[in-house]
């Protein structure tokens, strides 16, 4: 049977601003080049680029009875995502980030929980997860009535329903860090966090390090995100360093859920382990060549073809 993906977590609105250098002062005006609405957030970004890798992908998550959350709801349907798992909160709006992009492509953001906050164990229907040979779980830390105990007990019940999990995290802003994922982390088959989180969650530095901190743990497999630096891989029995591809950033926002998708893509695919790593580092790189989180991946055989003009596909 062909394997499928359920992306469960966030959904945002990202509204970008690109260039913006500074932040005005208050009751003041600054200019920028131009300003969009994309659809955001880690889970429809991861799903939406693992459709247009060519995998089956439903989602999960929560949005508000708003116009925004019209909107994202829209998108993922033009996408072909399975949208049946996605519910309408009563109390909050949908999720939106300000993204300001800079010259250089990098970003920083203003962020609104809204919707995100009100997923709870509630609002999964296990039934649906069955349906799915992944579950990966995208956002971790933007979650609050999710985030702790309610996730671990997502993840342990996929793992003893023979599904693999995947679980990818987000800053978080309260300074929990391991006290919210430590539970969950035996029950997690691939582990895609970002350096400067996984530096967060287990106290140290040293990519190496930090890898074996979340093996020790139970982790089956770690993939730190390291940018421009590309990433590292490791399990059991092997680990890579693997190196981005060095082409022109416009924007870099999303390019950490595209390399979830790419990774992921790569298990659907059944690539080894280092083609994985390298398959989700192109694909991360491809982002940073558009303007939004998902606009620049367009199909698997575009990303391979920039994956060999760049000379990080083998």
């Amino acid at each position: 049977m062909e394997k499928k993906v359920v992306c469960l977590g966030i959904i945002v609105g990202d509204f970008i601003g690109r260039p913006v250098e500074n932040v005005p002062e208050k009751g003041k005006l600054v200019l920028t080049e131009r300003t969009e609405l994309h659809i955001g957030g880690c889970a429809s970004n991861t799903g939406v680029v693992l459709k247009r890798l060519g995998i089956d992908v439903g989602i999960i998550g929560k949005v508000g009875n708003d116009n925004l959350g019209d909107f994202l709801l829209g998108k993922l349907k033009d996408e072909n995502l399975d949208v049946r798992g996605i519910k309408r909160s009563r109390g909050k709006t949908t999720s939106g980030t300000l993204v300001m992009v800079h010259s250089d492509g990098e970003r920083s953001f203003i962020h609104s929980t809204g919707a995100n906050g009100d997923i709870s164990m509630e609002d999964i229907d296990f039934g649906y997860i069955r349906q799915f040979s992944i579950l990966h779980v995208a956002g971790a830390f933007l979650m609050p009535g999710f985030d702790g105990k309610p996730l671990a007990e997502t993840l342990r019940k996929a793992k003893q329903a023979g599904i693999m999990t995947c679980l990818d995290t987000a800053w978080d802003s309260t300074g929990k860090w391991i006290s919210l994922i430590g539970e969950a982390l035996p029950y997690i088959d691939y582990f895609l966090p970002s350096i400067e989180e996984a530096k967060m969650i287990a106290g140290m530095d040293n990519h190496v390090r930090i890898a074996d901190f979340f093996l020790e743990r139970g982790v089956g497999n770690v993939c730190l995100k390291m940018g421009s630096s590309g990433s590292y891989i490791k399990n059991g029995k092997e680990e890579y360093r693997i190196m981005a591809p060095d082409a022109p950033k416009i924007d870099t926002t999303g390019c950490g859920d595209a390399y979830a998708a790419g990774f992921i893509a790569g298990i659907v695919k059944e690539l080894p382990f280092e083609k994985c790593g390298m398959l989700a580092n192109i694909t991360g790189g491809k982002i940073a060549t558009g303007v939004g989180a998902t606009t620049a991946v367009t199909s698997y055989e575009d990303t391979l073809e920039f994956g060999r003009k760049y000379g990080r596909w083998i």
